[in-house]
């Protein structure tokens, strides 16, 4: 969906025409570094004021923080602390993302599947080495079966099942970012571009939320099941 201002394609196009037409072809790319930026900076000022005596954003950090890693522990288990910082960084990565197209000028990098896939190619090669890093090359036992003769039916069934993983992260994500920008657009066409869309922009808040911590949770179950014994 084409929108009518972009704050940074706007940018782009002052700075230099190679700089616009790259901007323009590859809008979630801008975006995409502008959500890396920006979570580099909060993370740079969120830790350059760490005390013994906590802040009340501090507090509020670690609450947070605190939180996740509970709730990771509580599905992997201790050894589900380990790989906290990357489950972290997707949560808040894709949530940030999502907010982005709340905000008038900018556009939401998961709104685009190129986005959402290089998300998910992260995550489920991932499990994989998880799986290998607890159980070796026993790790294959995982997509065998229970009896060596039934090998030839479970081990396709296995493979589509866990590339299949790969493509519901992306479309789930995806589908939902595009479906809210694309309910937005119109309202803004049909209804004004101020008081008609408001319902939408406050319903997309908690859609984001509910979408960041989807992907997130399904990556938690993914690491955890890698980290079991064979089946």
């Amino acid at each position: 969906m084409e929108h009518p201002i972009l704050f940074l394609v706007w940018i782009a196009e002052r700075i230099s025409p190679t700089w616009g037409h790259f901007a323009h072809e590859y809008v979630h790319v801008i975006y995409t570094w502008f959500a890396m930026l920006l979570l580099i900076g909060l993370g740079i000022l969120a830790t350059k004021a760490i005390s013994m005596v906590p802040t009340k954003g501090q507090n509020v950090f670690e609450i947070i923080i605190g939180g996740m890693e509970e709730f990771i522990v509580d599905i992997t288990g201790e050894e589900g602390r380990r790989f906290f910082p990357i489950l972290a960084t997707v949560f808040i990565y894709i949530f940030l993302c999502n907010l982005l197209g709340l905000v008038p000028g900018f556009f939401p990098p998961t709104a685009k599947i190129n986005t959402t896939l290089s998300c998910a190619l992260v995550v489920v090669p991932m499990t994989h080495i998880i799986g290998v890093m607890y159980h070796g090359p026993k790790y294959i036992k995982h997509f065998m079966g229970p009896i060596w003769w039934m090998v030839p039916i479970i081990l396709p069934i296995e493979l589509i099942g866990h590339f299949a993983r790969i493509l519901s992260l992306t479309i789930r994500l995806f589908g939902n970012m595009m479906g809210h920008e694309l309910v937005c657009g119109i309202l803004f066409l049909l209804a004004g571009a101020f008081f008609a869309p408001l319902p939408i922009m406050a319903l997309g808040i908690f859609v984001s939320l509910v979408q960041a911590f989807v992907f997130f949770l399904l990556s938690t179950m993914y690491f955890a099941g890698a980290m079991e014994h064979a089946h």
